[in-house]
């Protein structure tokens, strides 16, 4: 059993592993809702107010083709990684850094082919990088000690 000092910074890492758990939850969280709520808004709701003029010259003739990616293939990834983080699956971290890379991905092409930028696109291009941050900590990319010479 670890004592004094190693004690402390076994609870220090057990706890920065919690918070981090916490962190990427609520990020995927956020990112599945705001997937499938857009899903619903693009597909039901015929774009959700968004001018048709914006998808002019892509492949697209109306928001429901996006939509349906948005829900299926954001929101499909997130909801994975949830999954995969509720059950405790050592690929969890894994899909978690996938999710959002194809977040900000999604972010990056949409207004590629839109050319309009939102300040939500950089809310959810920065929701994206922050889980991609938080999957790679908890894939052991932290130095232990953190500020340590070699």
């Amino acid at each position: 059993m670890p004592r004094g000092g190693a004690a402390r910074t076994v609870g220090a890492m057990e706890r920065a592993a919690r918070w981090n758990r916490i962190g990427l939850r609520a990020v995927a969280w956020f990112e599945l809702a705001s997937a499938l709520i857009g899903m619903v808004g693009l597909t039901v709701f015929g774009g959700m107010g968004l001018p048709p003029e914006w998808i002019e010259g892509s492949v697209f003739d109306s928001y429901f083709w996006p939509g349906v990616v948005l829900g299926v293939v954001v929101g499909g990834i997130q909801a994975l990684a949830l999954i995969a983080d509720h059950g405790r699956f050592g690929l969890a971290a894994g899909l978690h850094a996938a999710a959002g890379l194809v977040m900000m991905i999604w972010i990056f092409v949409e207004i590629a082919i839109m050319l309009v930028w939102s300040p939500l696109h950089g809310v959810y291009f920065v929701a994206g990088l922050v889980q991609v941050v938080l999957a790679v900590l908890a894939l052991g990319a932290w130095p232990r000690p953190f500020l340590a010479r070699r």
